[in-house]
């Protein structure tokens, strides 16, 4: 698996369209990852005004994304590393459950019991840590993901404002109640020394 080390510091937009680029070009599996100034991202199937606290996030000076891909609504700032898997493999199930499988073993390998589930969501001690979606074109499939390490939390929680149906599908009473942060868990440093780790194990 080939890694790639794209510019720093730019808008969601910007990494989205990189995984588009790769998507159209792709000759073997890719992945990278990248942070972002606060932003709510949602899937192509949601509907704002029913996932999102819009209010909240124009006062925050959190942005609103959507992306191609389908599932739920994720919160992203800089403590939260986000990574995306390109490859030109079409059978997208099957690539979905193998990267999310290197995910969970990079995990465990630095310590971690991490375990994933039908969800598409990666745990450790039953909390949320991890969320993914998938997007398949003719050319290749593009997964990408969250991993939270020190995200805002109190911000999270605020920006996403899921219905009381979707948590209790999780077995929990709030979005706070069902998340952590990695850091909280163990502690690896920064989030550059994380992510350094992460890339390091993924690209073994």
């Amino acid at each position: 698996m080939k890694f790639l080390k794209p510019i720093e510091s730019q808008p969601l937009e910007y990494y989205l369209q990189l995984e588009q680029e790769l998507l159209s070009t792709i000759e073997e599996p890719t992945f990278f990852t990248w942070v972002v100034a606060p932003t709510v991202i949602y899937g192509r199937h949601q509907f704002r005004e029913q996932e999102i606290d819009e209010h909240y996030c124009a006062a925050h000076d959190i942005r609103i994304v959507q992306r191609q891909s389908g599932g739920g609504c994720v919160y992203a700032d800089r403590g939260n590393l986000m990574i995306s898997f390109v490859t030109p493999e079409t059978h997208s199930e099957q690539v979905f459950k193998t990267f999310l499988m290197t995910v969970e073993k990079a995990l465990i390998h630095n310590g971690l019991q991490a375990a994933t589930t039908e969800h598409n969501d990666i745990l450790i001690d039953g909390r949320k840590v991890s969320g993914w979606a998938c997007f398949t074109s003719p050319k290749g499939t593009i997964v990408h993901g969250t991993m939270l390490y020190e995200v805002n939390l109190d911000a999270l929680t605020r920006a996403i404002t899921p219905n009381q149906e979707k948590l209790n599908k999780h077995g929990v009473t709030s979005v706070r109640q069902r998340v952590a942060n990695i850091r909280a868990i163990k502690d690896f440093g920064s989030i550059d020394d994380f992510r350094e780790l992460l890339e390091k194990s993924l690209n073994q």
